[in-house]
């Protein structure tokens, strides 16, 4: 005949378990917090996949840039986090590929490190040998603006009459025009 109380009342408890379980699972599914941890999981995942790749599976960057250099590293791992999935899988396979994305890290590593002291007298020469390349530069900018701006006036000028021209062509035509069909409509006044 019909089903028991406990045999409802336990398919009842069994169903509220599942919508439960499927609840905190869609929760889980839809929060911020858990999606953005995905997305971070993910994202480790695919650096150690690159990493893996180019580097080898024992490769340590810390290590290798020994302890003096673990500060300007820390700096770097978090660049080269952002560039790691522009790298992706296309770096498997591809030593170029690997050779420009090491050549880049090697190059915000070297902005991070500070200049020796020849470094920054060579520096200071080569910006007092450009000194006279940038005046002569803002020279012919100024003049050219210059001249730019002459040409611009005349260019105005002309655009203005033309369009002044061109009203006044219209307002002759329209008059003559209208004239005509005055003159076309017999008996009309």
């Amino acid at each position: 005949m019909g089903q028991s109380t406990e045999e409802l009342s336990t398919q009842i408890a069994g169903t509220r378990e599942s919508l439960a379980t499927d609840l905190d699972a869609l929760q889980d599914r839809v929060s911020p917090s858990a999606i953005v941890e995905r997305r971070k999981e993910a994202a480790r995942s695919k650096v150690r996949s690159v990493k893996d790749k180019v580097m080898g599976s024992g490769y340590n960057v810390a290590n290798s840039a020994g302890s003096t250099g673990s500060d300007a590293v820390a700096g770097v791992k978090g660049s080269v986090g952002d560039a790691k999935d522009a790298a992706g899988d296309a770096i498997e396979g591809s030593p170029l590929a690997a050779g420009l994305i090491a050549f880049g890290a090697g190059l915000v590593i070297a902005a991070l490190i500070p200049a020796t002291d020849a470094e920054q007298r060579a520096s200071q020469r080569m910006v007092d040998a450009a000194q006279p390349l940038v005046d002569e530069a803002k020279s012919v900018g100024q003049d050219l603006g210059g001249n730019l701006k002459e040409s611009a006036a005349g260019a105005a000028q002309q655009v203005k009459e033309t369009a002044q021209d061109s009203v006044q062509r219209v307002q002759d035509e329209g008059r003559s025009s209208a004239e005509s069909v005055r003159a076309e409509a017999p008996g009309q006044s």
